[in-house]
């Protein structure tokens, strides 16, 4: 018996026919449903007086991207620039808080431990919006403080919460391997434990940085000129409604594209990471892991002296 099929019942003929009756149908529906939203947006809309306007296709609404050629250096060198500017700023922020936070919600002192608690969920709890508006109106940062501050902070709480979950998932052998050796705990957790648990949670940070460059696209609210203002409300204000939903199809492939660059990257760190433990020779246990590389040099160096002896 095969490994798949100890699990569940391997499908007969009949079920197999109808799992490929279904797969026809629901592709038919997807196929249709993808033909009538083209057919509804290329179809020409009616104006007041009579008027029709063109469909959404119709190259009368992207004329613009073509003849003049500005208008890609102001959405990129205003509207994308400012973009990853805040989120590279926020991103930074968010890591260093969410260390900070993952050390101090796991202290073993309450008085440390239970209000970084409350922070946290006080934090984790507020909309990110009003963070920034409350930051914004309550100390006048001005717009891009406000972004990045608010960004920083709510990110920070969950990478926080995130490390912190890596680094109680770890084995308790580890920590108590480096206080033998004479580690204090903060340097059990710094170079042996930290390390390991930031590993294990890569793809969750990844995942909450693409969130928080998405969520760049608050800052429109707060007037800071991100990607969604330049080119929804003030490129769609100069050139008129005619092109707006043209607009709006450049600003949703520049966020895929660089939403999809970001993905690429953290997989292409984690692939790096697990080619490195697993690579083509047989690494040995500290060539991979810093924390057993530490360890193995603190005991060496405790033996030097009985060897003197």
């Amino acid at each position: 018996m095969k490994g798949a099929a100890v699990l569940f019942d391997v499908p007969g003929p009949k079920a197999r026919r109808l799992s490929l009756v279904l797969s026809v149908v629901v592709g038919l529906l997807i196929l249709t449903g993808l033909g009538w939203l083209i057919a509804t947006l290329a179809a020409p809309r009616p104006a007041s007086g009579g008027l029709a306007l063109p469909g959404m296709f119709d190259e009368s609404r992207w004329d613009i991207f073509f003849g003049d050629p500005e208008i890609w250096g102001y959405i990129f060198g205003v509207g994308v620039a400012n973009t990853l500017r805040a989120a590279a700023a926020a991103a930074v922020l968010a890591l260093i808080l969410g260390v900070l936070f993952s050390l101090l919600r796991t202290a073993k002192a309450g008085w440390i431990r239970i209000p970084t608690a409350i922070v946290l969920e006080f934090v984790r709890g507020m909309p990110v919006l009003l963070m920034m508006f409350f930051i914004l109106l309550g100390f006048a940062t001005g717009s891009y403080l406000a972004v990045v501050i608010a960004l920083g902070l709510y990110n920070g709480a969950l990478i926080g919460e995130a490390l912190r979950a890596g680094l109680v998932s770890l084995p308790r052998g580890q920590r108590e391997a480096a206080l033998s050796l004479g580690m204090r705990e903060l340097q059990s957790r710094a170079f042996i434990e930290f390390p390991q648990a930031f590993r294990q949670m890569l793809p969750i940070i990844v995942a909450q940085l693409i969130v928080l460059l998405k969520d760049t696209s608050l800052g429109y609210i707060v007037g800071y000129p991100e990607l969604i203002r330049v080119t929804m409300n003030q490129l769609g204000s100069f050139y008129g409604n005619r092109y707006l939903f043209s607009f709006f199809i450049v600003t949703l492939v520049i966020y895929l594209a660089m939403n999809l660059l970001l993905s690429w990257f953290a997989r292409w760190v984690a692939r790096r990471g697990d080619s490195g433990r697993r690579g083509g020779r047989a690494a040995k246990p500290e060539e991979t892991d810093p924390g057993l590389a530490v360890l193995k040099a603190s005991a060496e160096a405790r033996q030097v002296p009985q060897i003197h002896q």
